[in-house]
C-alpha cells in the first residue's frame, strides 16, 4: 500500500488558521497558518510559471529567513525537490553541487547575489530569483503577481522532498535524499522526545541549509502546529535576550556546543530567567561536562542527542531527566529506530565494547543523489545503514559516541572530511604528501591541522598553504595550523597512520 504524504501547512490552516506559524525576527514579519498557507500556494504558482514541476530541483542560497520555509513547502506542492545550499561554501564548491543536482531555479538572498549569480552562470541554471527578507525583490513580486489554480498534488511518503548535501569521504559533497517519510518520522520522534505541542515556540538559529536548522526542531514544530521563530544569524547576546523574553516565550531550541558556550559567556546569562524553556537540545559534537553542569545550575537541562543528515537526523536522544546522570551519552533510540553496534566483520559486539554504529528505520535515507554504486555499499543486506561512527553501550543500554570510524572531525557543528582538504593541498606543485587531522579547539570543538611534506626545493611555507586553502574551501574547512614535516608515519602498505600524528 502506498502511503500519502500530507501537507502540514494546509492541514493547520484548516484546523487552526489563526495560530501563528512563523515569526521572522529580522524583518518583523509574522504569519498565521492561514496567511502562510496562502503565501506557499502563491509561491508554488510562481515557481510553476518558471517551469518548475515534478522532481525538478529548486536551489536556495540564503541566510535564515521565513522565505526559506515557504520555498520548502512550495516545493512539496509541486512535487519538486528542495535543495538548500550551504552559504559558507566557496563558489567552486557550490558550482560542483549545482552541476550534480542540476536545479531548475536558484533562489538567493541578496546578501549572496554575487556568488549566486556566478554559480547560476557556471552551472547553467535556467532561472534566478532574488529574495530580500521581505523587502522589494523578484521573490515578493512573483508571489504578489501569481495567478491561476494549483493542481491537486499527491506525494507519497517514499518520494524525495529534499536533497541535502553533506561532505563525504570521497572528498566531494554527496546529496542525501530526504523523503517525506523521513521528515514525518523525525517529527514524531522529536515531538515525543522533547514535548513539542501546538503551543510550543521553537527558535531557529542553526543555518537552515543544515539538517539541525531545518529538521530539529523547525519542521517538527510545523508538523505539530506550533510556531517557529527565525533568527537570521546567531548572536549570543541576542539569543540570551530572546530565550528569556517572557512575551516571546520561546520553549525549544537546538544548538551545537559552541552556541551554548558563547551563550554562557554573555553578560545577561547569569541573571536571565529561562523558566519558559522546555528543551534546549545540544548536538553536532560532544558537549563538555562543565557546560552541562553550568546550565544545570540554572535549571536548564541540555538534552544531548546524535544524528546525521542521513538519519533524519534524530537517531539518539537523551531524556531531560538523564541529562546530568548520563553526561556524555547521546541517549537511547527513538520509537521507530533500530540500532546495532558491530565489529569489522559485522557481528554484534558485547555490551561495553566499541564498534561501528548501524541504524535502520523509516527516518533513514534511501541513499545519495547520483551515487547508485555507493548506495549499494552503505547498507547491510538486512537494511542497516553504516554510520561510520564508533559507539558503545553502558550497562543500562545508553549509547555513547566515542570515536569515528571515518576520519571526519566536527568544527562548530559542521562535519569536515580531511580528504577534501588534502585534495586541495595536493593541488600545490610543491606538495609531496599531506594529511589533515582534527585537533581540539576551545571555541569550535575541533579545527584542522595539516601535516605537509614538501618536495625537494619547493618554495612553500605555512602561510601560502593556508592562503591556497582559503581560496578553495569554506572557512570552517580551512586548516588553522600547518606543520611542515620531513616525512609522515606509514604502515607497511604505505597508508598514512593518522593516529600517530600529534593532536595536542
Amino acid at each position: 500500500m502506498s502511503i500519502i504524504a500530507q501537507d502540514w501547512i494546509a492541514h493547520h490552516a484548516r484546523i487552526s488558521p489563526a495560530q501563528e506559524a512563523i515569526h521572522d525576527l529580522a524583518s518583523g514579519r509574522r504569519f498565521t497558518f492561514a496567511e502562510f498557507d496562502i503565501r506557499v500556494t502563491r509561491l508554488a504558482l510562481y515557481l510553476q510559471s518558471l517551469g518548475v514541476g515534478e522532481s525538478d530541483r529548486v536551489a536556495v542560497l540564503s541566510h535564515n529567513d521565513s522565505d526559506v520555509f515557504e520555498i520548502q513547502f512550495a516545493c512539496a506542492r509541486l512535487g519538486a525537490i528542495f535543495l538548500p545550499l550551504n552559504w559558507r561554501l566557496a563558489v567552486a564548491e557550490l558550482e560542483y553541487i549545482s552541476k550534480d543536482a542540476t536545479p531548475k531555479v536558484m533562489l538567493y538572498g541578496v546578501e549572496f547575489a554575487e556568488d549566486a549569480l556566478k554559480v547560476v552562470q557556471l552551472a547553467g541554471i535556467e532561472h534566478s530569483v532574488d529574495l530580500a527578507n521581505g523587502g522589494e525583490s523578484a521573490y515578493e513580486a512573483g508571489i504578489a503577481s501569481a495567478t491561476g489554480d494549483l493542481p491537486q498534488r499527491t506525494n507519497l511518503m517514499s518520494d524525495i522532498w529534499t536533497v541535502m548535501y553533506t561532505s563525504g569521504t570521497t572528498g566531494r559533497p554527496k546529496g542525501a535524499k530526504i523523503t517525506y517519510a523521513m521528515c514525518v518520522f523525525n517529527a514524531v520522534h522529536c515531538s515525543i522526545a522533547v514535548e513539542l505541542i501546538q503551543s510550543s515556540k521553537n527558535i531557529v538559529f542553526l543555518p537552515t541549509f543544515h539538517t539541525g536548522g531545518l529538521n530539529v526542531y523547525a519542521n517538527p514544530t510545523f508538523h505539530t502546529g506550533g510556531t517557529n521563530v527565525v533568527m537570521r544569524v546567531f548572536d549570543p547576546d541576542e539569543f540570551c535576550a530572546l530565550l528569556s523574553d517572557k512575551e516571546l516565550h520561546i520553549t525549544h531550541a537546538l544548538g551545537v556546543p559552541t552556541n551554548f558556550l558563547m551563550l554562557a559567556e554573555t553578560e545577561g546569562f547569569k541573571d536571565a530567567d529561562f523558566s519558559n524553556i522546555v528543551c534546549l537540545g545540544i548536538g553536532g559534537a560532544a558537549a563538555p561536562l562543565a557546560l552541562i553542569e553550568q546550565f544545570g545550575a540554572k535549571g536548564l537541562k541540555l538534552q544531548q542527542g546524535w544524528g546525521m543528515t542521513e538519519t533524519g537526523p534524530l537517531g539518539l536522544i537523551l531524556s531531560a531527566d538523564k541529562a546530568l546522570e548520563k553526561v556524555g551519552s547521546s541517549g537511547l533510540p527513538p520509537l521507530y529506530t533500530e540500532l546495532r553496534i558491530v565489529d569489522d566483520d559485522g557481528n554484534d559486539v558485547r555490551q561495553g565494547e566499541t564498534g561501528e554504529l548501524l541504524i535502520r528505520g523509516p527516518n533513514v535515507t534511501p541513499g545519495y543523489w547520483n551515487r547508485e554504486a555507493l548506495n549499494t555499499e552503505i547498507f547491510t543486506e538486512d537494511g542497516f545503514f553504516h554510520t561510520g561512527d564508533a559507539a558503545r553501550q553502558d550497562v543500562d543500554g545508553y549509547y555513547f559516541i566515542v570515536d569515528r570510524y571515518k576520519d571526519m572531525f566536527i568544527s562548530g557543528g559542521e562535519n569536515v572530511y580531511p580528504v577534501e582538504i588534502e585534495n586541495v593541498i595536493y593541488e600545490l606543485d610543491g606538495v609531496l604528501e599531506n594529511a589533515v587531522v582534527g585537533i581540539p579547539h576551545d571555541k569550535w570543538g575541533e579545527v584542522g591541522r595539516a601535516y605537509v611534506v614538501l618536495k625537494e626545493g619547493a618554495n612553500l611555507d605555512e602561510g601560502a598553504i593556508i592562503e591556497h586553502c582559503d581560496a578553495q574551501l569554506a572557512g570552517f574547512k580551512v586548516p588553522k595550523e600547518v606543520r611542515l614535516m620531513d616525512e609522515l608515519p606509514h604502515n607497511a602498505t604505505g597508508k598514512v597512520l593518522k593516529h600517530e600524528l600529534p593532536r595536542e
